[in-house]
C-alpha cells in the first residue's frame, strides 16, 4: 500500500522529475458532441421504457462526467524516481510495493510508462513520459525493479480510453 507523504517519509535522492496531466485532456467537435447527445438520448430513452432506472441513473452520471471533465482543466501531478522508490503526487510506492515496469514508446501518439504493483488492490500506475527521454527512465528503473520486455502493446483499457 503507497504511503502517504509526510515530513517522516524518507523519499532518498532524486533520480528522475516531472509533471504530469490528471488525465489527457482531448478537443472534441460539435459533430462529437451531437452524436453522443444522440446515443445519449437513446440510451436514455430505451432504459425509460424498459423500467429500467439504474441504467438510466447511469447514464445521466456519464453525460455529466463528460461534460464536466471537458469544461475543465486537469490537475498537474508531480512524479519522481528515487533511490527508494516511486513518488506520484503525494503518494510513496517504494520498489518492494513494485513487480515490474515497461515502456510503450511509439511518438507521438504514446510515450507511457507503466509500473504494476505488487497488492492486487493497488492498480497499475501509468505515467505520460513527456519529454523524457526513455532510454534514461529504463535504465535508472532496471536498477530497481524488472523490466517486462514482452509487453510491446499498451493495455486494452488505455488504448480504448484514448480512441
Amino acid at each position: 500500500m503507497p504511503t502517504k507523504i509526510d515530513s517522516s517519509v524518507l523519499l532518498g535522492d532524486t533520480l528522475y522529475e516531472w509533471s504530469v496531466a490528471e488525465y489527457e485532456q482531448y478537443e472534441r467537435s460539435r459533430p462529437w458532441f451531437i452524436l453522443m447527445g444522440i446515443l445519449g438520448v437513446g440510451f436514455l430513452a430505451y432504459a425509460l421504457i424498459t423500467d429500467n432506472f439504474l441504467f438510466a441513473l447511469v447514464v445521466v452520471l456519464f453525460a455529466i462526467i463528460v461534460f464536466l471533465q471537458s469544461h475543465q482543466e486537469p490537475i498537474v501531478i508531480p512524479f519522481k524516481i528515487t533511490e527508494l522508490g516511486v513518488v506520484v503526487n503525494n503518494r510513496f510506492y517504494t520498489y518492494s510495493e513494485l513487480d515490474e515496469f515497461y515502456v510503450i514508446y511509439n511518438p507521438p501518439e504514446i510515450k507511457m510508462l507503466f509500473i504494476e504493483t505488487r497488492g492486487s488492490m493497488t492498480p497499475r500506475l501509468r505515467i505520460p513520459l513527456m519529454d523524457e527521454d526513455p532510454n534514461e527512465i529504463r535504465d535508472a528503473l532496471k536498477e530497481f525493479i524488472e523490466e517486462n520486455l514482452e509487453k510491446e502493446e499498451e493495455p486494452f483499457s488505455d488504448m480504448l480510453g484514448r480512441r
